[in-house]
C-alpha cells in the first residue's frame, strides 16, 4: 500500500517562493490500479516523482508497505510520456538493462526478456533499434523493460499521451492485459477522463491545490475484463459527466 499523509511540496525560484500542493492526504490499495486526472500545473508529475523518490517532500511524509520513501528503488520503477528508451541498444537489450544492472543471471535473464517481448507483443523484433520502431512499438519496449525488473509499484506519468488515437487505445488494452497478469500497483497520471474510466479502479481528482490537499475520489464500478466499446456505453458517459462536473465545482469555488 502507498500512503500519504500531510505531503506538502514547494520549491524556491529567485527570490521567490512557490507551493505546488499542501496537506495532501490519501492511500493506494495493493494491486488496485488508481489514476490520477487533473490540469496541466496541478502537480500531479511532481506527486509522482516523489512517489518514485526522484523528489523530496517539503513537508509530511509518503510511505510505501509502511516504509517511508527515502530516495529511488527499483521496487519503484517509472514510465514517462517521453520515449525512455536506449537508441544505441536494440529491442532486447533495452528490456534486459535492469535486470544486468542488479545482477540477475544470464539463463533467468534470457527467459524474463523473452517472456516480456511475447507480452507486449514484439516477438520478431528482438533485433530492432529504436530509431526502426514506431512511436506505439518504442511505448511497449518501455513497458516491457520496466516490467522485466519485477517492481512492486509501477508510477507512469502519462505514457500515452503523445501517441494518436488508434495506438493509444490498443496501448491501453495491452496495459490491462499486462496488469491482469502481473497484478502490480498502478499509479497512472492522465488528463483524459475517458482513460481513466476505462482503466482504472478508482479516480482522484487533482486541482491545482492551494488551501489544502482534499481528493475527490470516485469508485469505477465497471467489472472486468473491459473493452474498448465501454467508452460508447451510457453509463460510462454519465460518469464522465460526474467527473466533469466536479472539475467545475472547483472552478467555481476558485
Amino acid at each position: 500500500m502507498v500512503e500519504i499523509k500531510g505531503a506538502s511540496f514547494s520549491y524556491t525560484s529567485g527570490k521567490k517562493q512557490y507551493e505546488v500542493f499542501r496537506d495532501l492526504s490519501f492511500s493506494v490499495k495493493d494491486e488496485e490500479f488508481f489514476c490520477i486526472v487533473g490540469p496541466s500545473g496541478c502537480g500531479k508529475s511532481t506527486l509522482l516523482k516523489i512517489i518514485a523518490g526522484f523528489e523530496k517532500l517539503s513537508g509530511g511524509e509518503i510511505a510505501n508497505d509502511g516504509q517511508e520513501i527515502a530516495g529511488i528503488h527499483y521496487e519503484r520503477a517509472m514510465v514517462f510520456q517521453e520515449d525512455a528508451v536506449f537508441p544505441w541498444m536494440n529491442v532486447y537489450s533495452n528490456i534486459e538493462y535492469g535486470l544486468k544492472m542488479r545482477g540477475v543471471a544470464e539463463t533467468a535473464r534470457k527467459e524474463i526478456v523473452t517472456s516480456y517481448i511475447g507480452l507486449v507483443g514484439l516477438e520478431g523484433f528482438e533485433k530492432a533499434y529504436p530509431k526502426e520502431l514506431s512511436g506505439g512499438m518504442k511505448k511497449r519496449v518501455d513497458l516491457a523493460r520496466v516490467l522485466a525488473n519485477n517492481p512492486k509499484l509501477l508510477l507512469m506519468d502519462e505514457p500515452f499521451g503523445a501517441l494518436d488515437a488508434m495506438t493509444k487505445e490498443k496501448l491501453q488494452e495491452k496495459l490491462v492485459q499486462m496488469w491482469e497478469v502481473s497484478k502490480k500497483t498502478i499509479i497512472f497520471i492522465t488528463h483524459d477522463i475517458e482513460e481513466a474510466l476505462f482503466l482504472g479502479d478508482r479516480i482522484a481528482i487533482m486541482q491545482n491545490i492551494r488551501h489544502g490537499g482534499e481528493f475527490a475520489i470516485f469508485d469505477v464500478p465497471f467489472t472486468r475484463p473491459r473493452n474498448i466499446f465501454l467508452k460508447e456505453d451510457q453509463g460510462f458517459q454519465h460518469m464522465r459527466r460526474e467527473i466533469v462536473e466536479e472539475f467545475k465545482k472547483y472552478e467555481e469555488e476558485n
